[in-house]
């Protein structure tokens, strides 16, 4: 993806992964004109932090870099770029890839390493990838488990409510009959 960054400016994204997940992610600033070296206005600052705010990567003034990190817990994590104020303020361009899970592997690495064919490194994506949407059911269902029990104790609760607001709508109501018999007998209406 491409990011368009101004001086002072800064743009984060977010992307949920999953425990024990490997990510991988790559950046660098473009330059429009590849025979001039990008000016000292062109540089970045990059953060890629947990959901609890820990920090997985740190980088300043870079015009590129590349992360590598397993997940020690799941969750949105940030990869925040900031550009630092420089006068007169530039526009760039940052092109910046992010990978996770079953995308982040070199399955070209493995199948040189492994020495097998293609069809048996595609054989183990696909493996890896059925594992993945496993993994990803057993975590829908517990969700959907979670959310039964929060609709169930929702019900009961507004049950109860709604029963206590029935209670002190009628002990008002005779209250007030109560009241109105009372006045009209002093009165010597009744």
């Amino acid at each position: 993806m491409r990011l368009d960054l101004e001086s002072g400016g800064s743009k984060c994204i977010s992307d949920e992964i999953k425990l024990n997940s490997m990510t991988v992610g790559t950046y660098h600033i473009v330059n429009p004109n590849e025979t001039i070296h990008l000016p000292p206005s062109h540089k970045l600052s990059v953060t890629v932090t947990s959901p609890k705010g820990h920090s997985h990567h740190h980088a300043e003034n870079v015009e590129s870099g590349k992360f590598v990190f397993t997940a020690d817990e799941t969750g949105d994590y940030m990869t925040c770029f900031v550009a630092p104020g420089y006068r007169p303020p530039a526009k760039f361009a940052v092109d910046f890839e992010w990978k996770s899970g079953v995308e982040a592997k070199d399955w070209a690495n493995i199948a040189k390493r492994g020495h097998i064919n293609m069809l048996e490194v595609e054989v183990r994506k696909l493996l890896d990838v059925t594992d993945t949407i496993h993994d990803e059911m057993f975590q829908l269902r517990e969700r959907e488990r979670e959310m039964y029990e929060l609709n169930r104790s929702t019900n009961s609760r507004m049950a109860a409510l709604s029963l206590l607001s029935l209670v002190v709508t009628l002990s008002v109501a005779s209250l007030q009959l109560w009241h109105l018999k009372s006045f009209l007998e002093r009165k010597k209406l009744l």
